[in-house]
């Protein structure tokens, strides 16, 4: 971890905390996952979902894993950097969004998830914090609860989205596109 300067943490989850970084050799901003859990191999770090589904995609809307690095028995991930996430976006906001950006997100959300669909992934934890957004450009980001799924179609899961019980057939990600149309949280 010598070669990167932790500059502010950004989040701070139940797994883990992330922090905005730099690379010290290069310049790059990084976003770095520490894990807060001790790790003592790194076969056990390679075998987790997270690593082991992000090292398997390749698309443009789905967040990068750069590196991998176990050091003093803590994991790190280091990602590319994304400047915040659609709930910070969200939270705050009187106005709706421009429905020309909100049918830019929702289609780059889509082809996130097709893409991990047609590789046997769900993701399992969709949600505003989890969508990472820098200028127009969205990511599917935090695959800490996403499956492999080696049975065929068609698929049947549960979704729940706290605060949504009045909503509980609808899935998670029509609840975030009324969300973003209403420029704000559904009740």
């Amino acid at each position: 971890m010598d070669r990167f300067k932790l500059i502010k943490e950004v989040g701070d989850g139940t797994f883990g905390s992330v922090w905005r970084a730099i690379n010290k050799q290069n310049g790059e901003v990084v976003a770095v996952k520490k894990m807060k859990r001790k790790y003592y191999s790194f076969e056990e770090c390679m075998s987790l979902r997270e690593v082991k589904s992000l090292r398997r995609m390749n698309h443009p809307n789905i967040v990068k894993l750069k590196e991998v690095i176990r050091e003093n028995d803590i994991l790190y991930f280091i990602m590319e950097y994304m400047e915040c996430n659609l709930y910070q976006l969200m939270k705050d906001r009187v106005k709706p969004f421009a429905e020309s950006d909100v049918r830019n997100w929702c289609f780059q959300i889509f082809q996130a998830l097709a893409y991990m669909h047609q590789r046997g992934y769900f993701h399992r934890d969709l949600k505003p914090e989890n969508l990472l957004v820098s200028k127009d450009v969205l990511k599917l980001a935090d695959f800490g609860l996403a499956r492999e799924i080696s049975s065929a179609p068609p698929y049947t899961e549960y979704v729940s989205t706290r605060g949504t019980e009045h909503l509980k057939y609808c899935s998670s990600h029509l609840l975030m596109i009324l969300q973003l149309i209403c420029g704000q949280w559904v009740p």
